[in-house]
């Protein structure tokens, strides 16, 4: 054995790797992962090539979609969290002295479960002598309160994003209607609408308006989630986006007689009270819970 075998140090697990690790699993592909970690492709590859020699098996099957865990992977993804969360709140702890202030930001009522969570725990640990007021319920109304300085920072779903704002996430649109009924062959068309004017609900009537189909208004709500509820009941079909497609839920596409959709985007809109180091905190903590969310995939 030569003397630089004796000396030779094992290579250690390092947060690097554990960025790349989550981030290639929460986009489901090297290439998405490497994006969000502004990294090439070719680096991220080479990031987990390196961590699955470092454990001797591997943490992703290929496949032709992109990448899915295997046991292992599975087993690694809450360590590696744990492990960057710690990290994070560390460097926030260090970082964050003297950073203190209130702020109020809004975030649509179906996100309140999923991402709200996640944006709120971050930041505290970051930035625990900040006081934060959330608004979480019908984001068409977020663009007035910021107006009129009632939000600082505002999530809310768009047609074309508004001049100055960040786009989170880019989103198909349907009509949906629950998988266990047929009410979608009804005529008059039930249909579940939002129960004020916003765009949803006139891109929505105007679509069907165009198509000829008649239709008749059987119930509102001011959520998404109401909504949603009232499409899975199977007593009327609706207009929702991707990401709240549950599994009682189905798409109705041009062969079910339904008209496409266009797109939605999801975009941050901040007010005057945003530009704050405060507000840029929380906006980049925002940016980051969004990236990391990936909008839900059907059959």
């Amino acid at each position: 054995m030569s003397i630089n075998d004796r000396l030779a140090v094992p290579e250690k697990l390092d947060s690097e790797l554990l960025r790349t690790f989550l981030a290639v699993a929460d986009a489901g592909s090297v290439s998405g992962g490497a994006e969000r970690i502004l990294r090439s492709q070719s680096a991220a590859s080479l990031q987990i090539k390196r961590l699955e020699s470092l454990l001797g098996v591997p943490v992703f099957e290929r496949h032709a979609r992109g990448v899915s865990l295997t046991a292992t992977g599975e087993k690694l993804r809450p360590l590696a969290q744990r492990v960057v969360d710690l990290l994070d709140a560390a460097i926030g702890d260090l970082r964050s002295e003297g950073l203190e202030g209130s702020l109020r930001i809004g975030v649509p009522d179906e996100y309140g479960e999923i991402i709200l969570p996640k944006i709120i725990a971050r930041f505290a640990r970051h930035h625990p002598r900040v006081e934060l007021a959330v608004r979480c319920g019908f984001s068409a109304d977020f663009p007035a309160a910021l107006s009129k300085d009632e939000l600082d920072l505002a999530v809310h779903a768009v047609e074309a994003a508004p001049p100055a704002s960040q786009i989170l996430l880019k989103e198909k649109t349907y009509w949906v209607g629950a998988r266990s009924h047929s009410v979608h062959e009804q005529d008059p068309l039930p249909i579940a609408l939002f129960d004020r004017a916003c765009w949803w609900r006139d891109r929505a009537l105007q679509a069907l308006e165009a198509a000829g189909r008649r239709y008749r208004v059987i119930y509102t709500s001011e959520s998404v989630t109401g909504v949603a509820a009232a499409i899975e009941a199977g007593v009327a079909v609706g207009l929702l986006g991707e990401s709240s497609l549950r599994d009682g839920l189905r798409p109705l596409l041009p062969a079910d007689g339904f008209p496409r959709m266009p797109d939605s985007l999801l975009v941050l809109e901040t007010g005057p009270g945003a530009r704050s180091s405060v507000g840029k905190a929380m906006a980049a903590t925002i940016v980051e819970a969004f990236g990391r969310q990936v909008p839900r995939r059907h059959s």
